[in-house]
């Protein structure tokens, strides 16, 4: 009798346990993600996600590769040495463009985050975007989210992108001394970077996304900027890890919503800091309302994103972009229900 019982609970059990196992039957444990200057702002929830163990509590085991911007990580994925990227939703519309085909799956950023600057010595001679004409100009890396503010910035007074010379300056410390050294007459950056060459009165703003105020001025939409995306195919190929990454960043924004400036400073490295805690957090609050709340991608923000690339990327046509194919916010509802 005692034999059936156990038998009987055994079968109990395993019925309970099922969905739950099923569920939690990732494709790939080990997960490579590429990223472009991770100790930015526009990453934090990756970093909120890896430093509180959320990736380990979905059961991965991610590697993170930096890189100095958001193009030379995606290379990175297209070449095969990492799975997923952590950069702009943007690339995925470009890369379509060029017939590759990539998802987003978790936003980051609802807002693209990047300033850019003018330095202080030729700041007193810079009236509009057609001064810029033959400046050299400093972004993250070329053909980057940064790279993508200057040629909107030229576009907007009829130059071209070659009528300017862009320099990879990197999102760190690199970035702030060829700024002050004079190796770059302006920068295109994200943050803390630019609020530091602020503060140092290195730099003028004349451009600034890091407000739903400053986007509108220069993209005329919100703009999704900061997520996870991957190649479609890897997408479909393994949903329980995409799943699984996904609940870990959701949970990175929700845990940000609620965190403290001191909560933030507890968790992130202290490289990223800049030798200056006052300077971070300060930085920190310009960008706070940025931050996705619940990693979603907005339709309109994708089509806005759609209309703002197609104004200075010839390769883009918004008639043949299959929109809906560059993200999907499946997943995210999943994880939304999981973590309320």
């Amino acid at each position: 009798m005692s034999k059936w019982i156990r038998l009987a609970l055994g079968a109990v059990v395993f019925a309970l346990a099922a969905p739950g196992q099923a569920q939690a039957a990732l494709e790939k444990t080990q997960v490579h993600i590429a990223v472009g200057g991770k100790s930015a702002f526009y990453y934090l929830p990756l970093t909120i996600a890896e430093q509180l163990g959320y990736f380990k509590a979905e059961g991965l085991d991610v590697t993170i590769s930096d890189f100095a911007g958001g193009s030379t990580a995606l290379r990175a994925v297209v070449g095969g040495s990492a799975d997923v990227v952590s950069g702009a939703y943007e690339h995925t519309i470009s890369l379509q463009g060029k017939k590759q085909f990539f998802q987003a799956f978790v936003l980051q950023g609802r807002l693209p985050q990047i300033s850019m600057g003018v330095a202080t010595a030729k700041a007193a001679n810079y009236k509009s975007p057609k001064d810029l004409k033959g400046m050299k100009i400093g972004v993250s890396a070329p053909g980057s989210s940064t790279n993508n503010l200057v040629k909107q910035m030229l576009g907007k007074e009829g130059l071209k992108p070659t009528d300017v010379s862009i320099v990879g300056v990197g999102t760190g410390a690199g970035a702030i001394a060829a700024i002050k050294s004079g190796q770059i007459d302006a920068i295109s950056n994200t943050d803390p970077v630019m609020t530091k060459l602020e503060q140092d009165g290195a730099v003028k703003i004349i451009a600034d996304t890091r407000t739903f105020k400053g986007t509108n001025a220069i993209w005329g939409a919100p703009l999704p900027a900061g997520c996870l995306y991957a190649p479609i195919e890897f997408v479909k190929k393994n949903p329980n890890t995409v799943q699984a990454l996904t609940n870990a960043i959701v949970r990175a924004d929700k845990w940000l919503e609620k965190a403290t400036p001191q909560d933030i400073l507890k968790t992130v490295p202290e490289a990223y800091l800049l030798g200056d805690k006052a300077l971070y957090l300060f930085a920190y609050g310009k960008i706070k309302e940025a931050l996705s709340l619940d990693g979603s991608i907005s339709d309109a923000g994708a089509k806005a994103t759609l209309k703002a690339l197609a104004a200075f990327d010839p390769q883009i046509k918004p008639d043949e972009i299959k929109l809906d194919q560059t993200y999907t916010n499946e997943f995210v509802k999943k994880a939304n229900a999981k973590y309320k």
